[in-house]
This record gives C-alpha cells, structure tokens and sequence, in this order.
C-alpha cells in the first residue's frame, strides 16, 4: 500500500510499519530500531532473535545489538528462553499504525450503529497518559450529542473513559486519574475515590459503563470497552439526549448491539 504523508512517499508493508522511501533526513538505524520495536508490539507472543531477525530483515548481529539496547534502555525484556516482549512500562503506547487500522475497521461498523439507532457514535483510544477519541458519527438529527476527534476525554466521568479505566491495572487507572484529575462536570460527576471503584467493578462486572448527565446534562451515553487480545485498549460508545432515552429492552439492545461491534472490531484489529 502505498499513500502521500507531507509529500514524502510511504510504503506500509504487512506488519503496519512505514518507511520513507527517499528522505535524505532519515535515520535507517532509528527506523529499524522503531521497526523491531513495532514487530514486538504487535507480535502475538514473545519473539526469539532467530524470528525478529527473519521479519526485520537485516544481519543477525545487527538486530541483536538493536533488541540489546531497547532492553538496556527498558523497553522491551527478555524472558528466561531468550524471547523479547514489550516491558510493562511501554506495553500501554500505542502506534499511530495501531490506531489507524483501529479507525478503518471501526468506521464502517460504527455507521452501522448510527444507521440503527440514529444517535452519535464515538470512539476513544488510551494512549500513554490519556484517552482520546480519535472517531465520530454523528447524529443526523437536528437534536443531538456531539463529539470530536481528539478530545480528551475524563477517565472518571464519560462512558468510554470509564470503560477503559476499569480494565487497566490499579496502578495504570491511577496514573490516569491523576493525570487528568477527578474534575466536577455535573452535580452528577463521581469524584469520590471509593465510589469510583465501586464504579468500575460494576464495569468489569457488566462490560458496560454509563454516562448519566457525568459530563454534560440532558445527556446519556453508554459505552463498552473493545479487547485487543487480552487489553482494553480502546472503547466505542453511543450519545443519546435523555429526550430520545430508551429504558428497558431497548436499552438493553442498545448495550447488546454496542458489545457486538466492540467484539468484531477487536478480533479484526488483533488479526495481524
């Protein structure tokens, strides 16, 4: 696949990585280096340096000496066997390749819900100390919630920041908490600690989270969290006015049919 990105020719070969073709300023070493970083990340298991050598192409030296310094620098380690993964402190980054494939694979399916249920659908990704939503369908109707693409979103209060902070490790959910603070948006917005977790485990529990008028009043949006393999990496959710807010069944379809697309976009995007 070849696109134009700031008038320099890029090549994106199957495993989502790109270089440039004709840039005087590149530094190869880098880019192999970003390549070898890229093939852990999205590697399905632990790589020995007989396979990293094969994907990368180069000598077996030289991309030892790369896996050496990603380790000594702390980005990726290597296990007992000699197989290299991501460290824990880098596993949560995620590449702009990642969440290109994530938004052409949800699009479609998030116009779908549109199309159903006629309300506006977003989507937001965790990246390293934050979450952000990185696609939206709006409504058609005049009458509408509203989103846009690159907004931060409160890992406490909206529905896709919940649904991604609840599946995060004690230690990860903090960090983002404390990075965006638990600000007062609504009367309604949670900003006690205790209440707060109880909140997430319902999360957990449910698969589903809620934003009852947490961040904007008039408003509800319920989300759920999509798995890419075994994290939570991203969260799609619906926007509806309390106008137009269906209880009961139609809820519950609403929810149903939200879990079904999360499902088909995190087994397509973990499929690499």
């Amino acid at each position: 696949m070849v696109v134009k990105k700031d008038d320099v020719v890029l090549i994106a070969s199957k495993f989502k990585r790109m270089r440039p073709v004709d840039d005087k300023y590149f530094s190869k070493v880098v880019g192999k280096a970003l390549e070898v970083l890229e093939l852990i990340k999205t590697s399905a298991k632990p790589l020995s340096l007989n396979e990293a050598t094969q994907h990368i192409g180069m000598a077996k030296s030289s991309v030892f000496r790369i896996l050496h310094t990603l380790e000594i620098a702390g980005y990726i380690t290597k296990d007992e066997s000699g197989h290299y993964f991501l460290s824990s402190e880098v596993r949560p980054w995620i590449s702009r390749f990642f969440v290109d494939e994530l938004v052409e694979v949800a699009t479609p399916r998030m116009w779908e819900l549109c199309r159903r249920f006629s309300e506006t659908v977003s989507m937001g990704v965790l990246f390293d100390n934050h979450i952000e939503v990185v696609a939206v369908v709006e409504s058609p109707k005049l009458i509408r919630m509203g989103n846009t693409v690159g907004r931060i979103i409160p890992p406490h209060a909206s529905s896709i920041g919940k649904s991604i902070a609840a599946f995060q490790t004690e230690t990860r959910t903090e960090e983002l908490l404390r990075s965006y603070g638990l600000t007062r948006f609504t009367s309604k917005t949670i900003t006690d600690e205790i209440e707060l977790k109880a909140e997430f485990e319902k999360i957990r529990k449910k698969g589903v989270s809620f934003d009852r008028e947490e961040t904007t009043e008039m408003g509800t949006c319920v989300g759920v969290p999509i798995r890419i393999g075994d994290q939570v990496l991203a969260s799609m959710s619906l926007s509806i006015p309390n106008s137009r807010m269906p209880k009961g069944e139609e809820l519950q379809q609403i929810v149903e049919a939200l879990k079904a697309k999360a499902a088909e976009i995190g087994g397509m995007v973990a499929v690499r």
